[in-house]
């Protein structure tokens, strides 16, 4: 249920090149979409113009980035990403790429001669890898992968590749049981992790190392061939996976050797060192139970850093910056006394620090660390969160920025100097727009302490006026309340149609230690349930605030917020909305696909009568108190969702309406646990404002 192990290019990548393989259409090349705006108002439709900007690349001589640009087109009901250029300064900006389908996973190639990058080749009717020249002539196809290639990283020399690839998953048919039967649609089960995200598994991806120049991949071997296991991991892994040496003589990769019921309960991943002389392989980090990913080697390939959790299971552990002399084995925990963690790490040129941004007091700052002292250094902060670094030098790096006020930009960053976007993509259209202002509050909690919140006002606001208010509750659960731009959740358009939001960084949320952060494990419906009334209460206490109309709102665990919040508000909320909620836990720990989340953090399953963690948040399951409901509610599922089943929302409206409440749901068939096709979202947006106004204005 949570992907906060995940960093945002690598969530993005694999959906990208998804989105891309599936298109039905691929004759139109988007471009950057004219959009009407009426008084300054961001709507649904203005909200979907917005580039998307991801994958900022440095050059290796740090004077130019390359990086990908998205826009929606809604006619089309698609997304299309290209290939743009620009120094480092942000200058002379090139778009490099020119077609209708999507192009990702962009690298350089040796000293930045050529650049690699994949696109669903219309041949092979498979997404490739390309290459072309710096200034986007030359494009190339150079690959001819059957089932095609998902991710890849290039070897430092430039004559290696590895890449992941789809393979047949190993748990075949019996022949003889289909003989004769070619258009049953049956599928056999003989164990867990049949499914997983949005799909039925019957391909697994495994790494491939192949033989790369101009002319063409050749060579390919399977690395971990006779396997069953996955590598790339799924359902979010991508080129993360893999860290060449700087020899190119050895590369290391990520994988989970699990497979069915044990893979679905265990979150133990590791790094195999693989050596391409001999063909051996060995793991570096065996006796490790929890996350082991993100391999990245020293320039000097003497030391490979990775994040590490030490907890089996729990997939929101601490995030230790673990580094791995190669030549002794001996492993250092850098953050052994810090107490937060990195969400993404590179090393510094020269190898002497690693810079990573990590969420930290309610935003994601960039820190640097000194690998021989563990000193650790903030070189950039401010009200917005910051993402992909990239040093160019031990001064200076090339990140992402965005707001809840912006969305993503490229920047410079360099410890004592302002940081300036080198981008700016959608300052137009940011500035034809009304925005509301984002405050910084502290809400008393129940226990004594203090819950830093964020206020968005809707605007031009009044202080004089009293407008109605939403409560924002956060998914995950272990997902911060930072300064995140969303395009469905999004606070700039709640707060355009005139509605005062809180979103509390609420218990169970990271960057505010390790205790907050692990309180809600096995205390579903407890203290995080009382921190969200806090700031029900807060909000609701200020002038400007109708507090007779308030409303809850959330997806995922923020969907099960606002489900236990129905039993329990006493009258505080006038309406409520959940997306991919859970509402029968009872259910939801049989139902999910990975289920090492629900064993850890439900407390293990609910028959074991002697477990008195997992009665307690048994007993805390929204289903039963459906007969404390009052407000109307709206419920919003994908029936491709099988991280939480459509089943739940469903189970929850049907309570609703039964229990005789005003109620409604809005499916989507073709969704999963997002709502990603662009008609989609302006559909769900119009829903939710035309279900909040209803109750609400």
């Amino acid at each position: 249920m949570n992907k906060s192990t995940l960093t945002m290019a690598t969530l993005l990548l694999p959906l990208l090149i998804s989105c891309a393989d599936k298109q039905e259409s691929a004759d139109k090349i988007i471009e950057k979409p004219n959009v009407e705006i009426k008084d300054g108002m961001l709507t649904p439709e203005v909200l979907e113009a917005f580039g998307r900007v991801s994958e900022a690349i440095p050059s290796p001589d740090g004077s130019t980035v390359i990086f990908t640009l998205s826009y929606e087109d809604i006619e089309e009901n698609k997304s299309n990403a290209e290939i743009y250029k620009m120094n480092i300064d942000g200058n002379e900006m090139q778009r490099l790429t020119t077609t209708a389908a999507s192009e990702g996973n962009i690298r350089w190639i040796g000293n930045g001669e050529k650049i690699a990058f994949l696109r669903k080749d219309k041949e092979s009717n498979a997404v490739q890898v390309f290459v072309m020249n710096p200034d986007g002539s030359g494009q190339k196809c150079v690959s001819n992968v059957k089932n095609g290639i998902e991710c890849f990283e290039i070897s430092p020399d430039g004559k290696k590749i590895i890449y992941g690839s789809p393979i047949d998953d190993y748990n075949k048919k019996d022949e003889e049981l289909f003989k004769g039967l070619p258009k049953t649609s049956g599928r056999v089960v003989d164990d867990l992790m049949y499914k997983h995200w949005d799909e039925w598994v019957t391909s697994i991806p495994h790494p491939f190392v192949a033989d790369f120049s101009e002319d063409g991949i050749s060579n390919a071997k399977d690395i971990m061939e006779g396997e069953p296991y996955e590598c790339p991991m799924r359902p979010f892994g991508g080129a993360d996976a893999f860290a060449w040496a700087p020899d190119s003589k050895s590369l290391v990769y990520v994988s989970r050797k699990l497979k069915g019921q044990d893979y679905a309960f265990s979150t133990d991943s590791n790094l195999y060192h693989y050596d391409l002389e001999s063909g051996t392989t060995k793991c570096l980090t065996e006796g490790m139970p929890g996350y082991d990913t993100d391999p990245v080697f020293s320039p000097d390939g003497s030391k490979l850093a990775f994040l590490s959790m030490a907890t089996p299971k729990y997939e929101s552990d601490k995030k230790r910056l673990m580094v791995i002399d190669m030549a002794s084995g001996e492993m250092t925990d850098l953050t052994a006394n810090w107490d937060y963690w990195p969400e993404t790490m590179a090393w510094s040129p020269e190898g002497k620090s690693i810079w990573f941004a990590a969420y930290y007091q309610g935003t994601e700052p960039i820190f640097k660390i000194d690998t021989a002292t563990q000193e650790i250094e903030t070189i950039a902060e401010g009200i917005c969160d910051y993402a992909t670094v990239k040093p160019v030098s031990e001064t200076k790096a090339i990140a992402l920025r965005h707001s809840m006020r912006s969305p993503n930009e490229i920047c410079v960053v360099e410890k004592g100097v302002e940081t300036k976007d080198i981008t700016s993509i959608n300052s137009e259209l940011l500035a034809s727009l009304k925005l509301g202002e984002v405050k910084q509050v502290m809400v008393p909690t129940t226990d004594g302490k203090e819950m830093l919140s964020w206020i968005i006002l809707p605007p031009d606001f009044d202080p004089e006026k009293q407008y109605p208010a939403i409560v924002y509750c956060q998914g995950g659960p272990q997902s911060a309340v930072s300064q995140f731009w969303s395009y469905r959740w999004n606070f700039m358009i709640m707060a355009a149609n005139g509605y005062v939001i809180i979103a509390p960084n609420r218990r169970g949320v990271p960057g505010f230690g390790t205790e907050w952060n692990r309180q809600i494990s096995g205390d579903y419906g407890g203290q995080n349930m009382k921190d969200y009334l806090s700031a029900a209460d807060y909000i609701g206490a200020q002038p400007y605030v109708d507090k007779s109309k308030m409303a809850a709102i959330g997806a995922s665990y923020g969907g099960f917020s606002v489900y236990w919040l129905a039993g329990h508000h006493e009258g505080r909320f006038a309406a409520l909305i959940a997306h991919a909620g859970i509402f029968n836990l009872e259910a939801q720990y049989l139902e999910t696909e990975e289920m090492w989340f629900a064993d850890f953090d439900l407390g293990g399953p609910y028959w074991d009568k002697s477990n008195a963690i997992a009665q307690k948040t048994y007993a805390n399951s929204p289903h039963l108190f459906v007969n404390d409901w009052t407000a109307p509610i709206l419920v919003t599922v994908g029936e491709l969702d099988y991280r939480i089943l459509a089943s739940q929302g469903m189970m929850a409206f049907n309570a609703a309406k039964m229990h005789g409440l005003e109620a409604e749901m809005l499916v989507f068939p073709d969704e999963n646990h997002w709502v990603l096709k662009p008609q989609n979202a302006i559909l769900w947006q119009r829903v939710f404002f035309r279900f909040l106004d209803k109750y609400l204005k």
